[in-house]
C-alpha cells in the first residue's frame, strides 16, 4: 500500500534533487528524509534515485513515477475535497417535489440560486401535487418539497418561500375584464371553474373557504387540477376562476387577470422537508432560501 505522505516527500525530492533542501521544504530533518525515500523504493522494489556525494538524479524508472506520484496526490486530494464538500452540503444530490404552479416564478429563480451557490448539487426534480408530495418525503423518495401546504406534524420542517394574492381570471370578452378590480360579489352567479378538492385541495379550500366567509354560494362548473388546464377553460369561455398571482406568467390567450377590490385572499407557498433527513445538501439549500427569502 503507497504512503501519500511518502509520494509527498518522493515529489519535493524530485524537485529539488537534493535531500537538504527538500528537508527544509517539508520542515523536517534528512535522515527520516531519506528514511521515508528508502521505505518507499523498498515498497516499489525498485530504485527511485541514484545518490552519490555530490549530486541525486533520477533513475528512469524514477522519472516514469514521478508523473503518476502527482496524478495520484492530485486524485487523493479531490478525493478529501469532494468528500467534505458532500459532508458540509456542497456537492451532492437532491431529489425536489414541486408543484406546477411553483415552477411558473419561484421554482426558476430557486434554481437559479442554488445553481449559482451550490454549483455541485445536482437537483432531481418531480413534479406532483402537494399531497403526494408530503406522502413522498414520509418515504424518503424526495428530499425536500415545494408546495401549497405548511408543516403540518413534528417530523417536517419548512420555510414560506412566497405569499402572493389571488386573482380573478375571466374570458377577455366578459363583463369583468373592463373592470380594474372586482369585487367578490361580482362573481355572484358566475359559473366559477375551481381546483380538484382530491389533486388541488388546498387552493379548493382556500376559494371555497372564501365564498362561504362572505356568505356566498359559488356556482362550481369544472374542478380540475392544475392552474394551466384552469386557464385553458376560462379562455374557452367556460367560466371564470381564482386563481394565484403568478398564473399570470402563462399567458394565455383571451383571459384577463383582475385584483380583488380587498386583500381578501392568499396564497402560500412552503418549502418542507423532513427533520430526519440526512441529506447534509437538504440543510444547505434551506440555508440558501432563508437567507435570500
Amino acid at each position: 500500500m503507497l504512503d501519500l505522505r511518502q509520494l509527498q516527500y518522493f515529489l519535493v525530492v524530485a524537485e529539488e534533487l537534493h535531500f537538504g533542501r527538500a528537508a527544509k521544504r517539508l520542515h523536517i530533518t534528512q535522515s527520516p528524509l531519506s528514511r521515508q525515500i528508502q521505505i518507499l523504493e523498498y515498497t516499489l522494489q525498485f530504485q527511485l534515485f541514484t545518490r552519490n556525494n555530490r549530486s541525486v538524479q533520477l533513475t528512469p524508472a524514477g522519472q516514469a513515477f514521478r508523473a503518476e506520484a502527482r496524478q495520484l496526490l492530485a486524485q487523493a486530494e479531490n478525493a478529501v475535497s469532494l468528500a467534505r464538500r458532500y459532508s458540509q452540503g456542497q456537492a451532492g444530490v437532491l431529489k425536489m417535489g414541486f408543484t406546477a404552479g411553483s415552477s411558473y416564478r419561484h421554482l426558476p429563480r430557486m434554481l437559479a440560486r442554488a445553481g449559482a451557490e451550490l454549483k455541485d448539487v445536482e437537483i432531481v426534480l418531480e413534479e406532483m401535487v402537494t399531497v403526494q408530495q408530503m406522502e413522498a418525503l414520509r418515504s424518503n423518495q424526495i428530499d425536500l418539497g415545494l408546495g401549497r401546504q405548511p408543516p403540518n406534524d413534528k417530523q417536517t420542517d419548512g420555510i414560506r418561500i412566497a405569499r402572493e394574492p389571488l386573482r380573478l381570471a375571466v374570458p377577455s370578452s366578459h363583463r369583468l375584464a373592463k373592470k380594474a378590480a372586482v369585487r367578490l360579489a361580482d362573481l355572484q352567479g358566475e359559473p366559477i371553474i375551481t381546483f380538484s378538492p382530491r389533486d388541488g385541495f388546498y387552493f379548493y379550500a382556500l376559494i371555497d373557504s372564501l365564498f362561504r366567509r362572505n356568505d356566498m354560494q359559488p356556482t362550481y362548473v369544472q374542478h380540475v387540477s392544475q392552474i394551466h388546464s384552469i386557464l385553458a377553460l376560462i379562455s374557452a369561455g367556460m367560466g371564470v376562476a381564482l386563481v394565484p398571482e403568478t398564473a399570470e406568467a402563462l399567458h394565455f390567450e383571451n383571459v384577463r387577470f383582475r385584483k380583488l377590490d380587498a386583500a381578501t385572499a392568499h396564497a402560500d407557498l412552503y418549502l418542507i422537508w423532513q427533520k430526519n433527513n440526512n441529506n447534509p445538501a437538504v440543510q444547505a439549500f434551506v440555508r440558501l432560501m432563508r437567507r435570500r427569502s
